[in-house]
């Protein structure tokens, strides 16, 4: 296993988050990032950024974070035995949009790396991430936009690539206590550390350059369409779903709470506003209902 440019891929994420909040500003148009630094008293610390009632974000939040320590939280070491009296450093940048339209999709990307080292002994380090897209309101060239994105992103690494974290992505983002998928999916990817260092950086950094290409071009088709009442109500039904995935799967969320991460920091992935309803079904044939028939069931978007 090659030895990592640690310091390569801290200039990286910092300038990714500089280059989405800049995108992300220019597309929104009114709102402004604000930036809280923060230090992690066991050791390293991060950037958060976000935009808040925006004329296209309701919430845009991108962190960037980098935490040091000596020893594991238990929801790392449970499954890598050989992580245990290792010091470690994980960095990355992670993105959670939340739209004001219903037709606007909620949207995640995640790019991160992580590293463990003993004296003496060769580090062991990965990257992993991806980006995933949660719609309320079905588009088939959306979809279609979305995945071709990830597809050729993933080409030039080979043509197994997209398919196997397509399928991790359908898999990871599932709600298992509704049976139900979070949205439509991407690539998702962890572990990864198969090829030598420079490929897998490159790599990961093809998934953050990509990212906005991915999704910009469905925000310019949806941000002025007309809503009503109905479909904010669904939105944030809906957006109920996301919440429970973060906080009852999701293993970032875990690692950050239990590593003694910024709990604002960790949280602000989640949206501002969010509704449940005890038991509630959308109307049959109602275009709510062919979220569920037609969008959230995992497909190949490209066939």
């Amino acid at each position: 296993m090659t030895q990592p440019d640690i310091a390569g891929v801290e200039h990286y994420l910092r300038s990714l988050q500089d280059r989405l909040c800049t995108a992300l500003e220019q597309e929104d148009g009114k709102g402004v990032f604000r930036e809280d630094a923060w230090q992690r008293s066991a050791g390293g610390g991060g950037r958060t950024r976000v935009l808040t009632e925006g004329a296209v974000f309701e919430q845009a939040g991108i962190n960037f974070s980098h935490v040091t320590g000596d020893n594991l939280p238990p929801s790392a070491t449970a499954a890598r035995p050989e992580l245990a009296g290792r010091s470690w450093q994980a960095m990355g940048v992670s993105l959670v949009l939340h739209p004001h339209n219903p037709y606007v999709p909620t949207s995640h990307m995640n790019v991160r790396f992580f590293v463990a080292e003993k004296p003496g002994e060769p580090a062991l380090w990965w990257f992993g991430g991806g980006y995933d897209l949660t719609p309320y309101y079905g588009f088939e060239e959306d979809a279609v936009h979305w995945h071709s994105s990830a597809r050729d992103v993933c080409m030039p690494y080979g043509a197994e690539v997209y398919p196997r974290y397509k399928q991790w992505c359908d898999e990871y983002f599932f709600l298992r206590h509704r049976n139900e998928a979070r949205g439509i999916g991407g690539i998702f990817f962890d572990d990864l550390n198969t090829w030598d260092f420079a490929r897998c950086f490159a790599f990961m950094q093809s998934i953050g350059d990509s990212y906005a290409g991915a999704y910009l071009p469905i925000v310019q088709r949806r941000k002025n369409m007309s809503y009503g009442e109905r479909e904010r109500d669904f939105q944030l039904y809906r957006r109920g779903r996301y919440v429970e995935f973060n906080l009852v799967w999701d293993r970032g969320t875990l690692f950050g709470l239990q590593s003694g991460g910024r709990t604002e920091s960790i949280l602000m992935s989640l949206p501002p506003l969010v509704k449940w309803r005890y038991d509630w079904h959308p109307q049959p044939g109602s275009a709510e209902a062919e979220l569920y028939e037609r969008f959230l069931p995992p497909r190949d978007w490209l066939a």
